[in-house]
């Protein structure tokens, strides 16, 4: 029996996760023409000439706009598309032809597509998932209790998938992803559903068991929250290209995109001495709310929430971070990233 201390390992063994040279992938779209029964056939390009490298045990954030080539590029390091040309390893396999061998040390969260059984208790799923990976009853034991554990399963364990909420069905599907403990790790919008609390949570969980194992993690999000908190690199796409590829702290440097915190106070204070000049901190007074906008490069929520908490006594708060659609906006209306 083949287990995760046995499974087939790639021929070639590489210091990459993964690695993009030249990738492309083009459609063919036809639409009717006017006053004919013919149609054109149309090329478009979601991903045009991608070059990645991302070496085993880092965490990258792969953000872009709706279109801009994400998921076609997660389809082809998957093995579910082929590229129309370029070249394509993913843990130093070709993931067309190796699908099979892949699946085994990958795990995957993909956008809405479920990988567990919509009208089976949420833990007969991870039974039968681990009996697809030809993990022993130990193996799938310990893991699952690991998971359970740290994704808080433990309510909801016994509850068909189709009657639970989007949040706990996300969470689920994580734990579904990790359960064979996979090299790599990627992750279509996980925290989508999620309240604060739950995300946060869900960060912490997966930040803890990448430091334990050396995971990969490839990370897609509109969420910046997800981004700042899980990630050291970030790498962003448009129209299928890398408009930027670097550091995180780098990459708010050069933007500096605002950030909001939305403040309220125990009693109403006039104004608040901040941190920084009037430009990197503006304050919105309201009665006990105020809404202070401030550049990431330059401040942060702690200095911020110390400086507050020095003044007067906080009931509330929430924290906006810029969308990732202003963040491409930005790049591109500055001609890219230096």
């Amino acid at each position: 029996m083949t287990t995760p201390e046995t499974r087939p390992t790639s021929s070639t063994a590489s210091a990459a996760a993964i690695e993009l040279t030249s990738l492309r992938r083009d459609y063919v779209v036809r639409s009717p023409l006017a006053g004919s029964r013919r149609r054109r056939r149309q090329i478009v390009r979601a991903v045009d000439d991608v070059s990645l490298t991302i070496s085993r045990g880092e965490t990258v954030g792969f953000v872009g706009a709706n279109g801009a080539g994400k998921s076609t590029t997660i389809k082809m390091m998957t093995g579910i598309l082929r590229p129309t040309s370029g070249g394509l390893r993913v843990l130093g396999r070709d993931p067309v032809p190796e699908r099979r061998h892949l699946a085994r040390e990958i795990g995957v969260v993909f956008g809405q597509r479920s990988q567990l059984w919509w009208d089976l208790p949420l833990r007969e799923s991870y039974t039968i998932l681990a009996a697809m990976h030809r993990l022993t009853q130990r193996q799938r034991e310990a893991r699952l209790d690991r998971l359970v554990d740290g994704l808080d399963l433990s309510s909801f364990l016994g509850r068909p998938v189709r009657q639970l909420s989007l949040g706990q069905r996300m969470r689920g599907e994580v734990a579904a992803a990790l359960l064979h403990s996979p090299d790599l790790v990627v992750l279509d919008e996980p925290t989508i559903g999620l309240d604060m609390v739950s995300k946060e949570g869900l960060r912490r969980f997966l930040r803890t068991d990448r430091a334990e194992r050396g995971t990969t993690l490839f990370l897609t999000t509109h969420d910046m929250g997800d981004v700042e908190r899980l990630c050291d690199r970030i790498v962003v796409v448009n129209a299928g290209t890398v408009a930027y590829d670097g550091e995180l702290d780098s990459f708010r440097e050069h933007l500096g995109a605002p950030r909001e915190l939305l403040v309220d106070l125990a009693e109403p204070v006039a104004a608040l001495t901040l941190p920084g000049s009037a430009e990197t901190a503006a304050v919105e007074a309201e009665g006990i709310r105020h809404r202070i906008r401030f550049s990431g490069a330059e401040l942060t929520v702690p200095v911020l929430l110390a400086a507050i908490n020095a003044q007067t006594t906080v009931r509330d708060l929430a924290l906006s971070e810029p969308a990732v659609e202003d963040l491409v906006r930005q790049i591109y209306a500055r001609g890219g990233i230096d």
